[in-house]
């Protein structure tokens, strides 16, 4: 039997040209550029821009929106031409969907599970939910983990799981939840929007060792 392909992997929150570069030199599937006003991981629209053009086609770019007016959601797809919105408010399923991308639902499992995972179905035209570790409301990247197991067996779509992973612990996340994909910010970092490059290459390892 052939071993089951190691989950995508996203780092998320970057905000460094030197970052960028490290990330793509080891592989990465995806990056995430953080929009959400009170992140500080937040990019303007200059420095989005910027570091846009050292993004190959071959990693998609995330880019991350919270609350954010439609107005504000149509110049970042104007300005930095992401392939994907990520999307970690309230915002209803028809203004995720409107702006002619693809789009991912953040799921805060950080207060109630249950009722979190009750609004799946709110969604339909998501291509994929992430699952973080934040209270609703809350902008995530503050590295909370929540209980792996409360995830659903099965869902209708790929998920990405989110919170509090770094490399002494995405193994473990991985062979509970099974996600079909990772994405870590805080766990490899030296402080907020500074990546850490061997801590960004021992979570890769560990990714791709897990089974």
């Amino acid at each position: 039997m052939s071993a089951s392909p190691s989950p995508a992997i996203k780092f998320c929150g970057l905000t460094r040209r030197e970052d960028v570069a490290a990330a793509v030199a080891l592989g990465v599937d995806c990056v995430g550029f953080v929009f959400a006003a009170r992140s500080p991981r937040r990019l303007d629209i200059d420095a989005a821009r910027a570091l846009r053009d050292a993004v190959p086609a071959s990693v998609r770019l995330v880019a991350l929106m919270m609350d954010d007016p439609a107005s504000t959601v149509a110049e970042v797809v104007a300005a930095v031409a992401p392939d994907v919105l990520q999307f970690h408010g309230a915002e209803p399923d028809a203004f995720c969907a409107g702006f002619g991308l693809p789009y991912w639902k953040a799921i805060a499992m950080g207060g109630a599970p249950a009722s979190a995972l009750a609004s799946l179905q709110a969604y339909p035209r998501a291509a994929a939910f992430l699952f973080d570790g934040h209270a609703a409301g809350e902008p995530g990247g503050g590295g909370q983990t929540f209980d792996w197991q409360a995830l659903p067996r099965s869902l209708d779509r790929p998920f990405w799981l989110a919170g509090g992973l770094d490399a002494g612990n995405v193994a473990q996340a991985v062979a509970t939840a099974r996600p079909d994909g990772v994405d870590v910010s805080s766990g490899i970092e030296r402080v907020p929007g500074h990546k850490d490059h061997a801590r960004m290459r021992a979570f890769v390892e560990a990714v791709r060792g897990a089974r």
